[in-house]
């Protein structure tokens, strides 16, 4: 494959095939401008792709191909990564579904991983289908957090509002225990180096949520926003990190005070998706910060209830896969900036 350095491969693995996945990433590319910047290329199969593009209106033409190698710019390419037939069944919750799903996600990771993949955009998984011997994982994040270098934070984007959380998918009873010194620094710092080098973000402000009710309300109703979140918080701002908190979450996003920042950091996976998906549902974008590689996924499930009618919203697809390629953009602009004064350095010597 000969690629232009401005068109951006998209790998995506197709998700739940019983879900609306296949939907929302036919309707997002047969969009014949989506393929001026970047080339899809879909790990499933041509045939059950063609199958599930006749229950939709879809005018998407498909290219299969054998091989990787195979890649042609301007299309839609099938990698035609199963050659069996699979039994689809839309909206139908199916274990068997559940396998291809992940077969998918794991070859479109691998590839990301080997560079031929730009950039790796997931439809929605069942993750209680997905769940098997061979993979243990509740979803994505922790799957990618395993196989690529970093440490994967899931942050939720929608134009400047951005909301990562410090535990994600953890029980509700076991968040407070998660909430160390060592975690919480790690978990800010790299939403900060992602608005650096992701948003292109010079100084960013970070705000934090507190894990109580009213932050505990001096210890009252609860002790780890004293004694743990706010310890954190200042010494991180005396090194230079523009940190603040931790805020009272009830009234954070109803007084608008989220304007104000950069990005937020919720304590746990519900208060801080409850109130983006309320601002921004449909819209949003699943990023996972703090990998080497960029992965993106839509705000929302498999959506078995409307799998098969020909109503999905795609717009949320269609901003993670813009998302995707903003992101490997803004980095490789960053590592030439970062790179510039070694260069300097190297020819003074």
């Amino acid at each position: 494959m000969i690629k232009n350095a401005e068109n951006i491969v998209v790998g995506i693995s197709i998700g739940d095939l019983n879900g609306i996945g296949s939907e929302v990433v036919l309707k997002t590319f047969e969009d014949a401008r989506m393929l001026e910047g970047c080339t899809p290329v879909i790990f499933a199969n041509v045939k059950i792709m063609s199958y599930l593009k006749k229950s939709m209106t879809s005018s998407a033409v498909l290219h299969g191909i054998d091989e990787l190698s195979q890649i042609v710019p301007g299309k839609i390419n099938v990698y035609n990564l199963w050659k069996e037939g699979v039994d689809v069944n839309l909206g139908v919750n199916d274990d068997k579904v559940g396998e291809y799903a992940i077969k998918s996600f794991v070859a479109a990771t691998q590839a990301l991983k080997e560079g031929l993949v730009d950039v790796l955009v997931t439809a929605p998984i069942n993750k209680y289908n997905i769940q098997s011997d061979t993979f243990k994982f509740p979803g994505h994040t922790d799957y990618l957090h395993q196989e690529l270098e970093g440490n994967a934070l899931m942050m939720m984007v929608h134009d400047n509002l951005r909301v990562g959380l410090l535990t994600d998918h953890v029980p509700l009873n076991e968040v407070a225990s998660h909430l160390t010194e060592d975690l919480i620094t790690k978990k800010i710092e790299t939403v900060k180096q992602s608005l650096i080098q992701d948003f292109t973000i010079s100084r960013p402000r970070i705000a934090v949520l507190g894990l109580n009710p009213h932050c505990g309300d001096g210890g009252v109703i609860g002790k780890e926003d004293d004694e743990i979140m706010k310890p954190v918080i200042q010494k991180m701002f005396e090194k230079g990190t523009l940190v603040f908190g931790p805020f009272p979450a009830d009234g954070f996003f109803g007084s608008h005070q989220y304007e104000k920042y950069d990005a937020i950091v919720a304590a746990y996976h519900d208060q801080g998706l409850i109130p983006f998906k309320t601002l921004a549902f449909g819209k949003g974008v699943n990023y996972t910060a703090g990998l080497n590689k960029v992965r993106t996924s839509p705000d929302h499930g498999t959506a078995y209830d409307i799998a098969g009618k020909d109503i999905a919203d795609f717009n949320s697809f269609k901003e993670a896969v813009y998302l995707a390629i903003d992101i490997f953009r803004s980095r490789k602009q960053y590592e030439e900036i970062t790179a510039k004064p070694l260069k300097i350095k190297e020819k003074q010597l």
